[in-house]
């Protein structure tokens, strides 16, 4: 009786997955497919991939904080990222750089990595929960004629004996955690988090559905992931991870290699769940999101390749030892370029970074303020 009652728990816990009308659907997934190949492909042959990543990643993170009804400036959070911020970092600019950093760690790491309990966490900005007494602090110098001073097993003859001692307490502490015996301290606010919504039970229900659509088409999987998602309400403070790991699906079952403007897609589309919708309807919603990525993700490549075509005329008759490669580097891997910005990470005085921009000539990218205080360049 008692093994049935788990089985039946467990199948009562695990997330239901959608009966889609496979016959009627097959068609657009592989249009969509073969179009989300055909941009990977053309995005690792032009050499740009790693400047529209980069572009990508700052551009989704505002647009992901104007999905959440906050407006953030490019321009602040590049200068924010460049740890050079004109005026106080808002509360909305820091959420937009946390979600910039959540996309810079799902791609830092291998592609399954991001769909596990560890990538959670790690793209919501927190690590393992540990002891306050564990973490380091400054400890004083222990008087030699103090005993208790000094850790046991310290003076014995034999100096292997301490290290031991120190690794049997260790696996100790360890077994009584495993065992619950010394549950792991939770620092949640309940005026912050919903004592009555369950996170971990969530996440596992989430990555158990990531689990058994691991079989399905790689556009299908995505888009049952991110309405999963949306169902479970996971980490409401962190609204744009759902489409970023939607996005990591897509990357993790080797459709590109890269994270896809999909909240400049969601933006873009006609598409807004509202709860009611059918499986169906979902999917194709998530095709309609999808679509609309690959469009902005294209348009912005053109742009680049353009732009570097133009740029790399002026750089081919330069010296060897001129920064002006590194310039044009710059505006194709950021949305944004100020003459203060360049000096710094080209590591140049701001009157060679005006001379730079005015041998680029009619090749320089579009001035976006048309102010004389506050200059800024960008390729848009």
């Amino acid at each position: 009786m008692h093994r049935d009652w788990d089985e039946e728990h467990i199948e009562r816990a695990a997330l239901a997955l959608p009966d889609l009308p496979w016959e009627s659907i097959a068609g657009r997934l592989e249009q969509i497919t073969i179009a989300v190949l055909r941009f990977d492909a053309r995005l690792e042959a032009s050499g740009l991939a790693a400047g529209w990543q980069s572009r990508c990643d700052m551009t989704e993170a505002v647009r992901a904080l104007i999905l959440d009804g906050h407006l953030v400036d490019v321009g602040d959070l590049v200068l924010h990222d460049a740890g050079m911020d004109v005026r106080h970092p808002t509360h909305e600019l820091t959420r937009a750089a946390a979600a910039l950093k959540s996309r810079r760690t799902a791609m830092a790491r291998k592609a399954p990595w991001p769909l596990s309990i560890d990538g959670l966490s790690a793209l919501r900005g927190i690590g393992g929960v540990a002891d306050e007494a564990s973490r380091p602090s400054k400890v004083k110098r222990p008087n030699p004629d103090d005993d208790e001073a000094y850790p046991l097993h310290a003076n014995d003859a034999d100096p292997w004996k301490a290290h031991f001692a120190e690794i049997d307490a260790l696996l100790d502490r360890t077994s009584k955690v495993l065992a619950g015996e010394t549950p792991l301290r939770k620092s949640r606010s309940h005026l912050v988090y919903d004592p009555d919504q369950d996170e971990a039970e969530n996440e596992d229900l989430w990555l158990d559905l990531i689990k058994r659509t691991s079989h399905w088409p790689a556009v299908a999987a995505a888009a049952v992931a991110w309405n999963a998602w949306l169902d479970l309400n996971l980490y409401t403070r962190h609204p744009w991870l759902g489409l970023t790991m939607a996005a990591s699906v897509l990357r993790a079952r080797g459709l590109t290699h890269h994270l896809l403007p999909l909240a400049a897609g969601f933006k873009q589309s006609k598409f807004r769940p509202q709860g009611r919708e059918g499986a169906r309807e979902k999917l194709e919603g998530f095709c309609q999101v999808l679509e609309e990525a690959l469009a902005i993700a294209n348009k912005d490549l053109d742009r680049l390749i353009l732009a570097r075509e133009l740029m790399n005329r002026v750089t081919k008759e330069c010296r060897s030892n001129s920064k002006l490669p590194g310039l044009v580097e710059l505006f194709l891997s950021r949305p944004l370029v100020t003459g203060p910005l360049a000096a710094k990470l080209l590591k140049v005085t701001p009157k060679a970074v005006d001379l730079m921009l005015a041998q680029l000539g009619g090749a320089l990218p579009r001035e976006l303020t048309g102010r004389t205080r506050y200059r800024a360049w960008g390729i848009v």
